[in-house]
Parts: structure tokens; C-alpha cells; sequence
């Protein structure tokens, strides 16, 4: 296990199905998480505290999801020093694209870390990026991931020259 935790915070249920792809991920990393209901603009005061104890309460980066104004992230920046990675989730009026620029768009000092618009496993990888700066073992889990990243690749490229050969 990693020595930090990863918050991911959810604006609502209805961005689980997104999330779940980052919680995955985080697992498959042996990366302990906390996953939570905080909108902020229902529950901001719930948030804002939550965001200025996350250091002092063991965690290492915030992921935050949320749809259509999507200030969560933005909100939960404000009140600490952790890094803090946007995932802009997709609504039915504006395919995400909403999601997305109110997540990028950030004032100056308030920076938020946006993946693609549903983007939860690079949210996930990002974070475990962050943590490996200080923690060797998860760095080389990260490494290991590459190499079979690109072990997949190859052997794809070969099968598709030996169909090829075939034509």
C-alpha cells in the first residue's frame, strides 16, 4: 500500500459510473482511497472543510468528477495545497463539453489538473504519478505498466504484418 491515500470526490451518484473506472484503477495500483458525495454548491461548506483537512488526514491528491457547471474541483482547489485533478463528466445537453471547460478554465492560483471529459483511469494514473514521486514501489509499478503497454502494442503490430503478409 501506498503510504498516501487518494480522495475522489464525486458531485453526485450519477457520475459513479465514471468513477468506478478511477476506483479500478487506484485498486489495481494497491492505492488506498476514499470515495465521497460533495457538491459544491449543495454542500460547500461540507467540501471546503473536507479539502483543508485532506493533508493532515493522510491523503496525497484529490480527484474530483462532476458534470455540467462542474465547480467541484475548482472548490475543493481552493482550500488546499493538494494536487487536484478534474474529471469533466458528460451530461446529455452539452456531451461534457460544459463539464470540461468549467473544470479547465481556472484562475490563476488555482490550478486543476483536467483529463478528457470521462477521463476517470488517466484521473486514476495521474494521481498514482503524483504519490510516485515519494513512493519507489508504486514508480515501478508504473514503469512495469509501460512496458506492457507497449508489449501489447508490438504484439498487435506483428499479428496485424502477418495478416498483412496474408493480403
Amino acid at each position: 500500500m501506498s503510504s498516501k491515500k487518494v480522495a475522489v470526490i464525486m458531485g453526485s451518484d450519477s457520475d459513479l459510473p465514471v468513477v468506478k473506472k478511477a476506483l479500478e484503477e487506484l485498486k489495481s495500483y494497491g492505492v488506498e482511497y476514499e470515495c465521497h458525495i460533495m457538491s459544491a454548491h449543495r454542500t460547500p461548506a461540507a467540501a471546503a472543510e473536507f479539502s483543508a483537512k485532506a493533508r493532515e488526514n493522510g491523503f496525497g491528491a484529490i480527484i474530483c468528477a462532476a458534470g455540467m457547471a462542474a465547480h467541484l474541483a475548482g472548490v475543493i482547489a481552493a482550500y488546499t495545497t493538494l494536487p487536484v485533478i478534474g474529471i469533466p463528466c458528460s451530461s446529455k445537453n452539452f456531451d461534457g463539453l460544459d463539464a470540461l471547460l468549467a473544470t479547465v478554465q481556472m484562475p490563476s492560483g488555482i490550478p486543476v489538473a483536467t483529463v478528457a471529459v470521462d477521463g476517470a483511469k488517466n484521473a486514476a494514473i495521474l494521481a498514482v504519478q503524483m504519490l510516485a514521486l515519494s513512493d519507489d514501489a508504486l514508480a515501478e509499478k508504473l514503469a512495469k505498466a509501460k512496458a506492457d503497454m507497449i508489449s501489447q502494442i508490438e504484439a498487435k503490430d506483428k499479428k496485424l504484418q502477418e495478416e498483412l503478409k496474408a493480403l
